[in-house]
């Protein structure tokens, strides 16, 4: 890896921000945050009150990467078979009657699942093996999907009237959640400036080469055994009873992050750490992730949830000061 390398990825990188910032207003966080996971190779699941752009920043993202992309808009009477495909009886030049496998949307480089908890926990069970493995089994025939393959999907705060909580399996294949926050005052002006013109959304601004090399690139990023113990020693602290363990994840835990944890740490890191500038993955850039990486990792137990504690504090705790660059 070069020091062109890092600077055509930083470039390349910018150029996309800039594009999906172009039409959502006030997410230059969550823009980064998206992008982020994208090149780190994972999911994400954003989650917001309705109205607040989680739809509006999807769309941004994928006409920004210029890649095929299918929006699934989850309902309860949506189907397994609605996102992963079906057999379907054809008539074929000869007259006879065969099964034809017709691919459905989730054969695609982006995906779009809009209002995901809006389905039933069936329908939403689709999306399992997908996600993990990159690939579909139906009609009897495990089909590979397109590379890269990414999902986001967007959902409302649990509890919501109707709707159906992703089961934790599920959630942690999630590579980050974000949290869209209520915009601020000078944020609103702007949205409403920009609400009397023509909402259009811009021309990709990369290439599939260009985003391939970027891929490739993120995991020739050097793993340091600091990095590494940063990340191992945050997902252990999440949970209760270890000698890692913080107050708050004592007291109010019942399960803390998976391993998927420590990857999502150590992968979206090196994102970071290409976008400082360095080939090597240091602890600061593990920290940058951590929010967003384990929150929806922490289940907490029955006196968190009464107590008003939230995932968002532990995680401070473990975090401790914010990273400098």
């Amino acid at each position: 890896m070069s020091g062109e390398d890092i600077k055509h990825f930083c470039d390349a990188f910018g150029r996309l921000h800039a594009a999906i910032a172009k039409s959502v207003t006030g997410r230059d966080g969550d823009i980064t945050s998206l992008l982020v996971a994208f090149f780190a190779g994972g999911h994400v699941l954003i989650e917001s009150e309705p109205g607040l752009g989680k739809t509006l920043l999807a769309k941004a993202f994928s006409a920004a990467v210029g890649l095929k992309s299918a929006r699934v808009q989850f309902t309860p009477d949506l189907m397994p078979a609605d996102i992963t495909g079906t057999n379907i009886f054809i008539d074929d030049a000869s007259g006879r009657r065969r099964f034809e496998f017709r691919r459905g949307p989730v054969f695609t480089h982006v995906l779009h699942a809009d209002e995901i908890t809006r389905a039933t926990p069936k329908t939403q069970s689709a999306l399992l093996e997908a996600m993990q493995e990159r690939r579909v089994t139906a009609g009897g025939k495990t089909r590979q999907l397109d590379q890269p393959f990414f999902v986001i999907a967007t959902q409302a705060p649990e509890g919501s009237h109707g709707t159906y909580p992703l089961p934790e399996a599920q959630i942690d294949r999630f590579l980050l959640k974000l949290v869209l926050n209520y915009p601020d005052d000078e944020t609103l002006r702007r949205i409403g400036r920009r609400s009397v013109a023509r909402d259009e959304l811009g021309e990709a601004v990369v290439s599939l080469d260009e985003i391939n090399a970027m891929l490739s690139l993120v995991r020739q990023v050097r793993l340091t055994p600091e990095a590494a113990e940063q990340a191992s020693k945050a997902v252990l602290a999440t949970h209760s009873r270890r000698p890692e363990s913080v107050e708050l994840a004592n007291r109010y835990v019942r399960y803390g992050a998976s391993p998927r944890g420590a990857q999502a740490l150590v992968l979206t890191g090196k994102v970071h750490a290409l976008l400082a500038g360095r080939s090597e993955l240091l602890p600061a850039d593990v920290q940058r992730s951590m929010l967003p990486a384990l929150r929806h990792r922490i289940i907490l137990n029955f006196e968190g949830s009464i107590e008003s504690v939230t995932p968002e504090k532990i995680i401070q705790q473990i975090a401790g000061p914010p990273a400098q660059k």
